[in-house]
């Protein structure tokens, strides 16, 4: 099995309809695979939801779906640590120190990172896009 790492993004996209991968995102968010996502998540969710959308409902659902993966064991912690690859990784690849949390998260546990973010992420290969994770798929 294959530990697939979720950015906010994922997240986001499975309860907006109009998000391009809404139901990849659906999907992955019901594989039976494992899936984490850092504790970061919660409050990105948060935000847009609250800020952008301006729905706090959306955002109570958002926060049940980080507290599922946690209950399943898939919330990871961002320590120093992490965050000092992540300013490493941002660095090389001049991208946020926030997606590069992500990208360091995932090398560090040996996961594969989906996300939406085609610009920063997926375009430099540093992520898949919700549609090419999964059980029926094989990760890079």
């Amino acid at each position: 099995m294959s530990l697939w790492l979720l950015d906010a993004s994922v997240l986001l996209a499975s309860e907006d309809w109009e998000d391009g991968n809404h139901t990849e995102a659906v999907r992955l968010l019901r594989d039976p695979e494992p899936l984490a996502t850092l504790d970061l998540a919660l409050y990105e969710v948060t935000n847009v939801a609250v800020r952008a959308w301006r729905d706090r409902a959306a955002a109570h659902r958002l926060g049940q779906r980080v507290e599922a993966l946690a209950e399943d064991g898939g919330l990871l912690r961002a320590d120093a640590s992490l965050l000092a690859s992540a300013a490493t990784i941002a660095d090389d690849f001049g991208i946020s120190v926030y997606d590069a949390a992500y990208v360091a998260a995932a090398r560090h546990h040996g996961a594969q990172l989906v996300s939406c973010d085609v610009r920063d992420l997926v375009s430099r290969g540093l992520a898949l896009l919700p549609g090419g994770a999964g059980s029926s798929r094989s990760p890079l």
